[in-house]
């Protein structure tokens, strides 16, 4: 069983309400899904053991939210060369935050992007059937990625 780290921040909790479907999606894949705020992951070390990571951030002003940027920085500094990665994020207008993100992860810390690349939701949508499915699909992909 593959281990996902899926952590995210969230102002209205919509991007909280995706991390926890796609963690969902990802315990449909037989995987274990750990979903966890930014802000609970103190330092690198933090980051450690896992299989694959889906970080999560909604779209200000086209791009991620501040507590993200000072997340990066840090997890620059754990070692996730060649682990799977994903990336997700609520917006309204724009949805620039999770492209941003998968990219980093890509290419400053040289990870593997999964298929589906990054999961972009408009806010009026996540609550819906067909945006809570999304989202789960996406994690059961990411996590079938991994079996």
């Amino acid at each position: 069983m593959a281990k996902v780290l899926i952590p995210y921040f969230s102002l209205t909790g919509n991007t909280e309400s995706m991390a926890q479907y796609i963690g969902e999606g990802v315990r449909f894949s037989g995987n274990e899904a750990v979903v966890k705020k930014i802000s609970e992951i103190k330092k690198a070390e933090d980051l450690e053991g896992y299989d694959g990571y889906i970080f999560g951030s909604p779209t200000y002003h086209r791009d991620m939210a501040e507590p993200v940027k000072t997340f990066l920085f840090m997890a620059k500094k754990a070692n996730l060369e060649g682990k799977l990665a994903g990336a997700f994020g609520s917006y309204t207008h724009s949805g620039d935050a999770p492209n941003i993100i998968l990219e980093t992860m890509e290419y400053v810390y040289k990870m593997e992007p999964f298929t589906l690349r990054s999961l972009n939701q408009l806010e009026k949508d996540i609550g819906t059937q067909e945006g809570i499915k999304t989202c789960q699909n996406y994690g059961r992909v990411f996590g079938e990625s991994l079996n």
